[in-house]
């Protein structure tokens, strides 16, 4: 009996583990101490935070000021993975997308176009390879650019007016063969002044 307990609790504690793992949420706001989101799991460091025209993070800008969005991934375990940057790509999970405090929808500052989709060995993540995105919210450009295997084009925003605003995301994130496998959400609460 006390073993059958015992793997009871086991299975508990794994599903427990599991579940935290497959839904994590992290939040930043103009008063936090750190305007930056940094989170380890499984020697896999994620950084999500905006930058302003210095390229420092931060989460307060003046009016007419632009900024840009950063986020990263990094692989600080010593295994040769495989990860789709798929992050980036999909339409539906609001990525780089701004919102007014009262959840009005202001846009992206890019159109994706699409993305090349090929077998995951074409998608090396070796030990300390840093997938990074950086995008401005006003973004000049007219022609069609690429970042990894996606296809963007800039929707041309023009600056945000005097308010509160917040950009949040949340996608899964599958690292191969059978590393990691969690859903994380972003969340980034904003002013300019």
């Amino acid at each position: 009996m006390k073993k059958i307990f015992m793997i009871l609790v086991v299975l508990v504690c794994v599903s427990c583990e599991n579940k935290m793992k497959n839904n994590l949420s992290w939040e930043v706001f103009p008063d936090s101490q750190s305007q930056v989101i940094e989170k380890e799991i499984d020697d896999i460091a994620f950084k999500f935070c905006l930058l302003n025209e210095q390229g420092q993070p931060a989460t307060v800008f003046k009016e007419g000021e632009n900024f840009s969005f950063y986020f990263s991934v990094t692989n600080k375990t010593n295994e040769k993975l495989y990860f789709f940057p798929d992050f980036a790509y999909p339409v539906e999970n609001g990525f780089c997308e701004v919102f007014t405090s009262d959840n009005k929808r202001v846009g992206k500052p890019f159109i994706f176009r699409g993305y090349n989709k090929i077998g995951i060995g074409a998608y090396p993540f070796n030990p300390e390879d840093n997938y990074f995105f950086e995008q401005p919210w006003i973004d000049s450009r007219d022609s069609v650019w690429r970042w990894k295997y996606g296809f963007y084009e800039s929707s041309h925003q023009t600056p945000l007016s005097v308010g509160n605003y917040y950009t949040e995301f949340q996608s899964r994130f599958q690292f191969y063969d059978n590393y990691l496998d969690t859903t994380l959400a972003f969340k980034i609460k904003f002013k300019i002044q």
